[in-house]
């Protein structure tokens, strides 16, 4: 039997806990049905276990008692500030880093990433997270190696997985992992996953920030946004603004983490995956409306961005 040890932090997401449950529970009545006893014995571990010895039944220890998990999972947040979140589950990053050393897996779903981050388990390491928090854990937690189009990474018995169903990815690997693919397919199949789904790309959503004071940067964003449809070059962009192209570029890229190239490509495919979605209009029609002369261009960014072809992404979110 696997000893199975889910966190329970400040600000969790219940939906991620209960979707941890659902499966393993799920999994332990297949392997009831064979008569072969559960295969997870589940505890949920908390920083404060007063009067409250269970969680849904399901028994509770502190993160302070002497017990070992074999398999640790991190669930999702749910806060609007990431930063004060890791500042009050501090006491959990001891705690994993003891568990990891003593031969701990550890997994986490959606944003618990930032946890594992934040105990730098994950430095030097691969991992992912929800796409539209990737900018905040890169320019977090630079030393790790961000695979934001993926669903699930594992690097060294650490897994991590992408945003919201990509859970239900990460969840379908470790039970393959453990009980082998007969029992994940037939995971598979009662919760509804694709077992082949192995990026999240097209679910992101372009969402440059403009909580920041540089006016220069604004000025410069405002024009991409507007004009994203007339500029051609570098040239273009940076042209009657009052600063040096160094000094630009320099500031452009601290504030949004991303060249002004790159963000003008991100703004125009923001925009074709719109009109993809919105509308009937000829592909020749969506690519000249977002700036572009070239076909073949176009395709190439849009696969690279959005992790497939302008005509699957229409077929597969057009609004009928």
């Amino acid at each position: 039997m696997l000893h199975l040890g889910i966190i329970l932090p400040k600000d969790y997401r219940l939906l991620s806990v209960a979707a941890i449950l659902d499966v393993f529970e799920a999994v332990n009545r297949i392997h009831i049905e064979k008569n072969a006893g559960a295969f997870y014995r589940i505890t949920i571990f908390g920083t404060e276990v007063g009067a409250e010895t269970s969680f849904h039944g399901y028994p509770m220890e502190s993160i302070y008692a002497d017990v070992k998990p074999d398999l640790i999972l991190i669930p999702s947040f749910a806060t609007p500030d990431m930063q004060l979140t890791l500042q009050r589950n501090g006491p959990f990053i001891p705690w994993l880093i003891r568990q990891y050393q003593g031969g701990a897996e550890v997994a986490s779903f959606c944003t618990g990433a930032f946890l594992l981050g934040a105990s730098k388990l994950l430095d030097g390491k691969v991992a992912t997270t929800h796409v539209d928090a990737v900018r905040a854990f890169a320019n977090a937690f630079p030393n790790i190696t961000l695979r934001v189009d993926k669903t699930v990474t594992e690097d060294q018995k650490i897994y991590t997985s992408g945003g919201s169903t990509s859970s239900f990815h990460l969840l379908l690997h470790l039970v393959q992992k453990h009980c082998g693919k007969e029992v994940a397919v037939r995971i598979s199949k009662i919760f509804a996953i694709d077992m082949d789904r192995h990026s999240q790309s097209y679910f992101s959503t372009f969402t440059p920030s403009r909580s920041h004071n540089d006016e220069l940067v604004a000025l410069v964003q405002e024009k991409i946004e507007t004009n994203f449809h007339l500029i051609e070059n570098l040239e273009e962009i940076i042209k009657d603004i009052p600063s040096s192209r160094r000094n630009l570029l320099r500031r452009f890229k601290s504030v949004t983490g991303i060249a002004p190239i790159e963000y003008l490509q991100q703004v125009r495919i923001e925009a074709s995956k719109k009109m993809l979605e919105q509308s009937n209009r000829q592909m020749s029609d969506v690519i000249n409306h977002t700036g572009y002369n070239d076909p073949k261009a176009f395709r190439k960014v849009f696969r690279k961005i959005v992790g497939m072809t302008p005509s699957d992404y229409r077929e597969k979110f057009q609004i009928r």
